[in-house]
């Protein structure tokens, strides 16, 4: 068994390769060849800790890989990360386990690729304005990823915590990144060609109506029933609401739930249909799209094979046998 912690996970695991795997997960997904079962998501109702599990097979020739970890909000004002998860590789034929892995790395890099990997697919291709709301490690990183694909003349980082954001835009900017505060929210929405929700919120962050002709909106923290960055109203304002998983995503997503309650459940499109060229998500320059990350295990199995491989071809962590 190899065993790789975070230093290990992000020596073989940039920005480029996590996309790279994200973009097979949801290609596999689409087409038949990953098994995505129902996530074990939760914890007490009066504690604002939630406890998940992820299992998941990516296709055939890779193994059964499972993610355990807890996601513990308070650790934004500590400067720990809000996620810290352990993940298990078996081996395809026999089960017998092959690798032990930082989960906290692996699910910080996909969440940020798998945004990429969206916003590609679901922007127009003339979006030149960034908006993230949330100056966390994911807020961060999101700036990074999506400068992958795109050349965005302006980028915008807001959060009600002014000290966390004075303190990311000047990391950012120390790392070359030209990224501006954002004070008035509803100044910058009016403009945002592409607005990034990377918070832990449990009420919308803003309304429909601040969203500009032809965005494009992604939140990552409505994962869980009671999380809510945006609102139904949103979801009613967009040409298309697409998901990772629609089973994962109505069963979890706290906005798709909160648009079933209130009678106006929202079709959606599956992203890994759009990428395989099955859906088409945007009808023109002036619809609005909406992307929802549920967060999945086959996201999981293809970071952590991607991990796996490139460790043994390089010899990188701890082998124990």
């Amino acid at each position: 068994m190899r065993f790789l912690d975070e230093h290990d996970v992000r020596a073989v695991f940039d920005l480029d390769t996590a996309i790279a795997s994200q973009r097979a997960a949801f290609t596999a997904l689409a087409r038949g060849e990953a098994w995505q079962p129902e996530k074990i998501l939760g914890g007490h109702a009066d504690d604002p800790d939630t406890v998940f599990c992820y299992a998941s097979r990516l296709d055939r020739t890779s193994g059964p890989v499972c993610k355990f970890g807890s996601i513990n909000p308070g650790n934004a004002g500590t400067g720990r990360p809000t996620i810290h998860a352990v993940v298990a590789v078996l081996d395809p034929d026999t089960g017998v386990p092959l690798a032990f892995m930082d989960g906290t790395a692996l699910t910080t890099l996909r969440t940020a690729a798998a945004s990429a990997v969206a916003v590609e697919a679901l922007a127009r291709k003339d979006a030149t304005r960034l908006l993230v709301l949330g100056s966390g490690v994911q807020g961060q990183l999101h700036v990074e990823a999506l400068h992958r694909n795109a050349d965005y003349a302006w980028t915008g980082m807001w959060s009600p915590r002014r000290p966390s954001l004075d303190a990311a835009v000047d990391r950012m900017r120390a790392r070359g990144f030209e990224v501006e505060s954002v004070e008035s929210l509803s100044d910058a929405m009016a403009e945002a060609d592409v607005v990034v929700c990377a918070t832990l919120a449990t009420e919308p962050l803003f309304p429909a109506q601040a969203l500009s002709p032809g965005a494009t909106v992604v939140t990552l923290g409505s994962f869980e029933r009671h999380r809510c960055e945006i609102g139904p109203d949103v979801l009613r304002a967009s040409h298309h609401v697409v998901v990772d998983h629609e089973p994962t995503a109505r069963q979890n997503c706290g906005p798709v739930i909160a648009a079933e309650t209130d009678a106006s459940e929202p079709d959606v499109l599956e992203l890994g249909r759009v990428l395989t060229g099955v859906d088409r998500a945007r009808g023109s320059d002036y619809d609005i799209v909406t992307y929802l990350s549920a967060g999945l295990g086959v996201q999981d199995a293809a970071a952590a094979w991607s991990i796996y491989r490139q460790a043994e071809a390089l010899g990188a962590g701890r082998a124990v046998s």
